[in-house]
C-alpha cells in the first residue's frame, strides 16, 4: 500500500537533517508532533525508523515481552454490520443457535481453566439483535432484550464459576454498558480501525457497517476513559486508508490517553484477505509497511504499550520486536483465532524460543497490564480477589 496521499507528495523533500531532528524527537519518547511523523512517514528509511523505535521500546519497555494466555469465547457470530473484510461475522442458518448457550460458555471457559489459561477473550458481533429476529427470540428465551445484556451476564458467569478474567471485546458500549461490563471484566476492548469516514462510502470497507462511525467509536472509548477501565484499541491497517489517515487514527488514541490514562495496549493490526468476502482480492500490507507503521506508532505513542499480533505474520513475528512492539497480545492453547481462522497461533513454546533467540524475555500478563493491575482505581471491587489469584508480585501472570 502506498502511505503517502496525494497532497503530501507535493511537499518538497526534507533536507537529511530534518529527518534525523524528526527521528530524534521520536526517540525521546515525548510522542511526535504530527508534521514530524508525516515527514517520518513519507521519507525516513525503514532501517532508521526501526532503530528509532527499537531503541525507544528499549528504553521504556526494557527488553521484556508480553502475551495473555486466554481462551477465546466468540459468544455470537450474528452482526449488523457487513464490513468488507470480515469472516467472523454471520447471518442466521437454519439450524444453527444464534448464540453460544451459557453451558457452552462455561465449557470452553473451564477447557481454558484446564490449560491454564487466564483470560477469557468474548468476542461477538455488533447489536444483532438490532435486524435479526433469531437474535431477538433467542436473547427473549433466557430473559434477555439486548446482546449486550446477555454478555454481561456471561462474563459474570465465568468469572464467578472459573475464576478466569473476562476481556469482552462487544463493539459499541453506552455509558451504562461499560459501567455494567465492569462490574466483570477486567478489561474491555474496541478497535477504532481508522478515523477515516471515507470507508464508510458505498463499496469500501466499512460500507453497510453503521457501528463503525469513526466518532461513534471514539465516544465509547472516551467513555471508558472517564468511568476508568483499562481498554484496548488500536488500528487496522490495509483496509483502503490513506498514510495520513493512519497516523491521525494513531494521534486519536493518543489524545484520548492524555486526557484520561486509561488505554492500556494499542494493535496495529494487517488486514488480511479472506475468500468469500467484498475485499477477497485487496492487496494486503507487506511485512515492511507493517514495520514502517509500528515503528510510527511506537515513536507517537511513546511509552504506551504497542502490540501485533504474531499469528497474522506466520514465522516472521520476530521482525515485529524489531518494529518497536512490546506485546504480542492474546494466545490460546485451546481454541483457534475466530476473527483470523486461517492464522493459526503459535505455540507458546515456539513463541518463547523465538523471543528469546531475538534477544527479548517473554513474560506471561494478565488481561489486564501490570501497571494497570497495580493502579487499583481501574479494577471493579467484584473482580478485584479473582485478579489478586492470578497476579504475582509484579502484577505479571503469577508464575506457579
Amino acid at each position: 500500500m502506498k502511505l503517502a496521499s496525494t497532497a503530501h507528495e507535493q511537499r518538497a523533500r526534507p533536507s537529511p537533517s530534518q529527518i534525523d531532528d524528526a527521528l530524534q524527537k521520536g526517540r525521546e519518547g515525548h510522542g511526535l508532533a504530527r508534521d514530524d511523523a508525516l515527514l517520518l512517514m513519507e521519507h525516513a528509511g525503514l532501517e532508521a525508523l526501526t532503530e528509532s523505535a527499537a531503541a525507544l521500546r528499549d528504553r521504556a519497555k526494557g527488553r521484556v515481552v508480553t502475551y495473555s494466555r486466554k481462551v477465546f469465547i466468540p459468544l455470537t457470530h450474528l452482526c449488523r454490520d457487513y464490513c468488507g473484510y470480515c469472516t467472523f461475522r454471520a447471518d442466521p442458518v437454519p439450524g444453527r443457535a444464534a448464540f453460544m448457550t451459557p453451558d457452552e460458555v462455561l465449557a470452553v471457559a473451564e477447557a481454558g481453566r484446564r490449560a491454564g489459561c487466564k483470560e477469557a477473550l468474548f468476542s461477538l458481533g455488533d447489536q444483532p439483535e438490532r435486524i435479526f429476529p433469531e437474535a431477538r427470540e433467542f436473547l427473549a428465551r433466557l430473559g434477555f432484550a439486548r446482546t449486550l445484556d446477555y454478555l454481561a451476564a456471561m462474563t459474570k458467569l465465568v468469572l464467578e464459576k472459573t475464576g478466569l478474567l473476562p476481556h469482552a471485546n462487544p463493539g459499541l458500549m453506552d455509558t451504562d454498558d461499560l459501567a455494567r461490563l465492569r462490574e466483570s471484566n477486567v478489561s474491555l476492548g474496541l478497535m477504532l480501525e481508522t478515523v477515516s469516514p471515507r470507508l464508510r462510502h458505498k463499496g469500501a470497507a466499512h460500507w453497510r457497517a453503521p457501528d463503525k462511525a469513526p466518532q461513534l467509536r471514539l465516544r465509547t472509548i472516551e467513555e471508558a476513559g472517564r468511568q476508568r477501565i483499562a481498554f484496548t484499541t488500536g488500528i487496522l491497517t490495509g483496509i483502503g486508508e490513506t498514510g495520513e489517515e493512519r497516523l491521525d487514527s494513531l494521534f486519536a488514541i493518543r489524545r484520548l490517553h492524555e486526557q484520561y490514562g486509561h488505554i492500556q495496549e494499542v494493535l496495529v493490526q494487517p488486514f488480511r484477505a479472506k475468500p468469500d468476502t467484498r475485499m477477497a482480492g485487496a492487496h494486503e500490507p507487506s511485512m515492511a509497511d507493517l514495520q514502517r507503521t509500528l515503528c510510527l506508532a511506537r515513536l507517537i505513542l511513546g511509552n504506551m504499550n504497542v502490540q501485533s499480533p504474531p499469528n497474522l505474520v506466520a514465522e516472521d513475528f520476530p521482525d515485529l520486536l524489531a518494529a518497536g512492539i512490546n506485546d504480542y497480545g492474546g494466545i490460546s492453547p485451546v481454541t483457534r483465532d475466530f476473527i483470523n481462522p486461517e492464522s493459526a497461533w503459535p505455540q507458546i513454546a515456539h513463541l518463547e524460543r523465538r523471543t528469546r533467540d531475538a534477544g527479548f524475555q517473554l513474560r506471561e500478563r494478565l488481561a489486564i497490564y501490570p501497571e494497570f493491575a497495580r493502579e487499583g482505581s481501574f479494577i471493579d471491587p467484584r473482580v478485584a480477589p479473582h485478579l489478586a489469584h492470578h497476579c504475582g508480585p509484579d502484577f505479571h501472570a503469577r508464575e506457579d
